[in-house]
């Protein structure tokens, strides 16, 4: 049974319809909000939490629900997430029962199907956890001295502000993020590149038994007190077999990975490159962005300008969406740099077995980004991969490149001579302005292997070049 209940309400969660859900434990529980009020936690006996209420999160962009619960739901909704801690059986039936009452209440639905309840849930049982360490987040469910370990099962397991909040506070305590789920489960493309390198982890349930590594494939096994690799009698890990399963054969994936600097300006609107590339390659915009999963805002590229300024001089890193019947989805990290202000994006795209990925515009998106957005470089690859914006416990190749694309102050800095001859049977084709120009490479079609090569001779050659008058 899944620990983490959705209440989605067509009317905002007031004062009086939080008070009633969170009576479903009675008199006797505490009701504790966290530092920043973003989570009301509901304590046991000894002050563990049973239950974490995140605050409720208006969510106006259409195909959210669907992407991340699998359940059509109309727009705007009210999304508000409750979870159960592992450390008392009770807590889950809370958790259902909380959500329940704000759905009575208010109108609306709870997610799972049949998990909401609107009757009282006693709870008897003492917490069988050890205390939270202080400072933990509520309702982590099992924490050692190296590893915080959340347990999760649902079709798509966002990066929700509560995790990203478990991702901030494991990595102050210097411990791992081990997230569990069973094998049906998929990542988000945030979360999968939030948990991309060690200490974190993707942690299966093998349905044949066991756990293993759902980005790497490596059988796991709980060796003093965290996850790890089980290795034969050489050292060496082995993929578990359940990994080795085709997953959405005959889909592939376009992905975009592109930076570019602007003079920080106060007239300066970002998100413009994301949305020339989104027109160019979908033939629409973005549909929202957001700072979390699910994602709640319709796009615009001057409120996210506005959030990126006022965070200076951290990063801001937001996630974007196409509409439903386009799976797309992007990152992008906003920095304040020496030179001005940088965007790194990473925008993926699907597509079914009948679609074919768009590379014949590829040549004109260059030609914009580099003419009007500033662009430093730009990879585009392609490979096999799910329509939709996630990721499966399961081997799939890697992405092959397609072309590169170099701005036109890396085209000035190398010279254009040099620039536009590589030792490679390629011929550039010159974008943007001819005061400025950039380089567009193609390096194939995504299905030749010899590509990574290509792309490594041409990125060495581009290296080596010694400034000319071009």
């Amino acid at each position: 049974m899944t620990k983490d209940v959705i209440a989605l309400t067509p009317a905002m969660p007031d004062a009086t319809a939080m008070l009633v859900a969170l009576a479903a434990g009675g008199a006797d529980l505490d009701v504790s909000p966290t530092g920043d009020g973003a989570v009301i936690q509901l304590l046991g006996a000894g002050g563990r939490p049973l239950v974490s209420v995140e605050a409720p999160v208006l969510v106006q962009v259409p195909g959210e629900t669907e992407r991340l619960l699998g359940t059509p739901s109309a727009t705007p909704v009210w999304w508000t997430e409750t979870r159960a801690s592992t450390a008392v059986p009770e807590a889950v039936a809370l958790a259902g029962a909380v959500a329940g009452r704000l759905a009575e209440v208010l109108g609306g639905a709870v997610w799972p199907e049949g998990a909401g309840r609107v009757g009282g849930v006693e709870v008897a049982s003492a917490a069988s956890a050890a205390p939270a360490p202080v400072g933990a987040l509520p309702t982590v469910d099992v924490v050692t001295e190296s590893t915080a370990v959340v347990l999760a099962d649902r079709p798509v397991v966002p990066l929700t502000a509560w995790l990203s909040d478990v991702l901030r506070t494991t990595a102050g305590f210097g411990a791992a993020l081990h997230i569990v789920t069973p094998d049906h489960c998929r990542l988000s493309l945030p979360l999968r590149a939030a948990l991309t390198g060690a200490p974190n982890r993707w942690v299966v349930q093998d349905p044949g038994g066991g756990y293993y590594d759902g980005l790497s494939g490596a059988v796991l096994g709980w060796q003093d007190g965290t996850f790890a690799p089980v290795r034969d009698g050489a050292g060496r890990a082995r993929p578990a077999e359940a990994f080795t399963r085709p997953d959405a054969p005959g889909e592939r994936r376009l992905t975009v990975s592109l930076r570019t600097e602007h003079p920080a300006e106060e007239e300066l609107i970002l998100g413009r490159c994301l949305e020339a590339a989104w027109r160019i390659l979908t033939g629409e915009p973005p549909a929202g962005w957001g700072t979390a999963e699910p994602v709640n805002l319709p796009w615009s590229p001057r409120l996210l300008t506005d959030l990126a300024r006022g965070r200076v001089p951290e990063p801001t890193l937001i996630t974007v969406v196409g509409r439903p019947e386009r799976p797309a989805l992007a990152t992008v990290r906003v920095t304040r740099t020496a030179g001005g202000v940088e965007e790194d994006v990473t925008l993926s795209l699907g597509y079914g077995p009948a679609e074919e990925p768009p590379l014949a515009a590829l040549p004109a998106l260059a030609e914009e980004l580099v003419a009007r957005h500033g662009l430093i470089s730009m990879l585009v690859s392609a490979g096999p991969g799910r329509r939709d914006p996630s990721v499966a416990p399961r081997i799939a190749p890697p992405p092959l490149p397609v072309s590169f694309t170099l701005g036109g102050a890396g085209v000035a800095e190398t010279g254009l001579t040099f620039a536009r001859r590589p030792p490679l049977a390629l011929k550039p084709a010159q974008v943007g302005p001819a005061r400025r120009p950039g380089l567009h490479y193609p390096l194939g079609d995504g299905t030749d292997p010899a590509g990574w090569d290509t792309l490594g001779t041409l990125l060495a050659h581009l290296r080596t070049s010694v400034p000319t008058a071009g």
